[in-house]
């Protein structure tokens, strides 16, 4: 008995360290954002206690409102978008092995490891009035089709939608497709046994393993269009209008340009919290029978 609590008192110095590390980078700065959405505060005067009255007006902010109507649509191109397409792409190609198959993996994950600044520099070009895009529509004689993408009240938010299915598609398809190899062979075989073509057999074998993988791409892809905020902010700053804003996007705005700290922090605790209960739901679904 001695023994075992020594073992355990000898494994709690070994992460020591680790957990001091963690609760003053991750847990302290958690504890003062929350403290800080009690005050009315402008980063440099003295604080004013307005207790739960930023998360009020957090609730009554119609561009707040916008913006999670924004989030709704973003998260429809960054999550559910390239995981169906992920998907597609494990069926295709996990059990099969083809030519130009590692490069084709090479190219969908090669914006995971770009820059966010990358990224935007290189879509804010492409998606420009005299950009690529435009030009390959003109000499497809799909003149009509061209305008300023990025500029445009109804299209800005769908062209930054397409980019995020872009950055994230690489990382669905890597996650099913090394999933999809570790499905046993003779599940395949049994289904075949039973009659089973191609499509019956990815809803009966494929998609059933590839729980874990799927919920694990929903929590990042999700909490990823929850936090976007670098890409909007070095394309269209939340423009036109207000027709890409985003909760993060606002937080950054009534912080830095408004200087309205405890409001801000309101909308960071406010989607640390959002992010959290998702993720805790996707799990527990995922692991549910």
């Amino acid at each position: 008995m001695h023994g075992k609590r020594r073992g355990r008192f000898v494994g709690w110095l070994y992460i020591l360290p680790a957990l001091l590390l963690y609760g003053g980078v991750v847990l302290y700065p958690a504890i003062q954002s929350v403290n800080i959405s009690l005050y009315s505060w402008d980063g440099v005067s003295t604080p004013t206690w307005v207790g739960l009255g930023n998360y009020t007006d957090f609730l009554s902010d119609p561009e707040l409102r916008i913006a999670i109507e924004h989030i709704g649509v973003l998260v429809v191109f960054y999550a559910f978008v390239p995981i169906l397409l992920g998907l597609l792409s494990a069926s295709l190609l996990a059990r099969h092995a083809r030519r130009g198959y590692a490069v084709y993996r090479w190219v969908i994950f090669l914006p995971q490891v770009l820059t966010s600044v990358v990224v935007a520099v290189l879509w804010k070009q492409l998606y420009g009035p005299d950009g690529p895009i435009n030009t390959a529509l003109e000499a497809v004689g799909l003149g009509a089709l061209t305008k300023d993408w990025l500029g445009d009240f109804t299209w800005a938010l769908p062209a930054l939608g397409l980019v995020g299915t872009w950055t994230t598609l690489g990382l669905c398809m890597v996650l099913f497709v090394s999933g999809s190899a570790a499905i046993p062979t003779s599940l395949y075989d049994a289904a075949r046994v039973d009659g089973a073509g191609a499509v019956r057999e990815f809803f009966a074998v494929t998609l059933p393993a590839l729980r874990p993988q799927i919920a694990v791409a929903l929590v990042l892809t999700v909490t990823g269009a929850l936090r976007t905020f670098d890409l909007v902010w070095l394309t269209t700053r939340g423009g036109p209008g207000t027709s890409t804003i985003t909760p993060s996007l606002l937080l950054y705005v009534k912080a830095f340009s408004i200087g309205d700290v405890g409001a801000a922090a309101a909308i960071g605790v406010v989607m640390a919290v959002v992010c959290l209960l998702l993720a805790l739901v996707i799990v527990r679904v995922s692991e549910q029978d």
